[in-house]
Formats: C-alpha cells, structure tokens, sequence
C-alpha cells in the first residue's frame, strides 16, 4: 500500500484554482506587528511562505501530515519561517500564537467542535483563526467515491473507511465560535466556479485531494480498480461540456478573541 499518496505534482495541477480560496481567508485576516502563525495543513509551503511575507509575520510554522509535501515545503524554510510533520486534528500549543490559519485542511479530520477547541486555545489573548474548509461532498465528485467506498470488494479492503464527512454547516461553525468566545467573526459559504477543461479533468481534480484517503489504504491494483469504477459511476452523471464548468462550495470563517 502507498504509504504517502499525496503527489505535490498531482495537486499543483489545479494551483491556481486551489491558490484563490487562500487569499480570499487571508483577507479576512487583521495583520498586526510581529505576529506568531501557524499554517494547520500547509502542503507545499508556497502559499504558507506567501503568508509569511504578506503578514511580515515574526515567525510561522507550517504543519502537514505528508512528508512528500513537507519535502516541497522545507526549500522555502529560513530563520523566521519552519515546516513539521504533525497530525491538525491533534495540535496543541497553548497561547502561542497570534493567527491559527487552516486552508482546506480541516475537512480530513473529525468532531470539529473539539478540534477547532483546541485551535482556539493555541491563540493569544487577542489572537485570530481563518479557517476555509470544502463543503463539496454533496457534488458527484464525491458522493460517487464515498459510494463506491461501501461496496464490494472495496468495502472489506478499506475496513470500513469512508472520508470523514463531518463538516459543519455555515452557521453552526457561526455558533461554535460564538461558542468559543470570538468577539468579532465572519462566516461565509461561497461557490467557486472553475472551467476545466472537460468533465475527465474533475477524475484529475479528486485524484489529487478527496481520492489520496482511499488510495493509502488500497493496494496499487485494488486503487486503479476504485478509480475505473469512479470514472465509471461519474461520468455519465456530468454534462459533457468543453470547458467543462465544476461548482464548488467552500466554507470561509474567521474570529478574532478579543474586540
């Protein structure tokens, strides 16, 4: 089995489609002088270290659960700026840090209230968190996975594993940070719209996010064998348009602790 299916390569094929909900969460962000960040599922570090320099950040780490992404991320690493291997759904780091970011990463871990909990408490008194998390899974290119994942012989190969789909609505991440004591927020559900080249080009798409949870615990044979009957089950459910427009939802929100 893969250990790391993440392909840095795979994911940039998209970068720039991917790159546009990152700088819409940064904008929500209120820079202040000598901020300690922190990038919860940084991947590559090419959007972490654009960051860095846009805050003119005092020091930011990236954390990310993949070594071959964390590979691609330490050549950007200098004195005010480090990459590390960690699991988001566990950080911890108590009153550390001014600005806890987490873009399109939130989505692969579960029981959001208690992880986001702990996010909070890694802030300062006045510190921010600027979390943007997908909120596509009701689009085919992924129930038909999630589907898929049920079946036989995929079933038993993957014991049972099927990507956490605990992603909250809007207003109940509204809540949650009222919740957790945020002074000031903004949530939003936004659809960003993206004109692939045809309606092939969305398998390219999930091959380089949502698909990676299920090629890690297949073998090579059994994932090829998930990924014909994806293209399979999915095609003929999306117009065959060129280009071919993909819809696809995003929450976006941000609080700051203290007013």
């Amino acid at each position: 089995m893969a250990c790391d299916p993440w392909s840095p390569n795979q994911y940039e094929r998209f970068r720039d489609e991917r790159s546009q909900p990152f700088y819409d969460l940064l904008a929500l962000v209120q820079p202040r002088r000598g901020m300690r960040v922190v990038d919860l599922g940084c991947g590559t570090g090419e959007l972490t270290a654009e960051m860095h320099r846009r805050l003119q950040a005092r020091e930011t780490v990236g954390i990310d659960s993949s070594e071959s992404m964390l590979a691609k991320a330490r050549a950007f690493a200098n004195g005010a700026m480090r990459f590390t291997a960690g699991d988001i759904g566990q950080f911890a780091a108590p009153g550390e840090y001014d600005l806890v970011l987490s873009n399109a990463a939130l989505q692969w871990v579960s029981q959001h209230d208690e992880v986001l909990q702990r996010w909070t408490a890694a802030l300062t008194a006045d510190g921010q968190l600027a979390v943007q998390v997908p909120a596509n899974d009701d689009h085919p290119s992924h129930s038909v996975a999630h589907s898929i994942a049920g079946e036989a012989p995929f079933r038993d190969a993957l014991g049972g594993y099927v990507r956490p789909t605990t992603i909250l609505e809007p207003e109940a991440y509204a809540v949650l940070l009222e919740r957790l004591g945020f002074a000031a927020q903004h949530v939003r559900l936004q659809v960003y719209g993206h004109r692939l080249e045809s309606r092939e080009a969305v398998v390219e798409w999930v091959k380089g996010t949502l698909l990676t949870g299920y090629q890690r615990r297949l073998s090579g044979e059994q994932f090829e064998r998930f990924l014909a009957r994806y293209r399979e089950r999915l095609l003929p459910q999306l117009p065959d348009a060129r280009p071919y427009f993909y819809p696809f939802k995003r929450i976006l929100f941000w609080g700051r602790r203290k007013a």
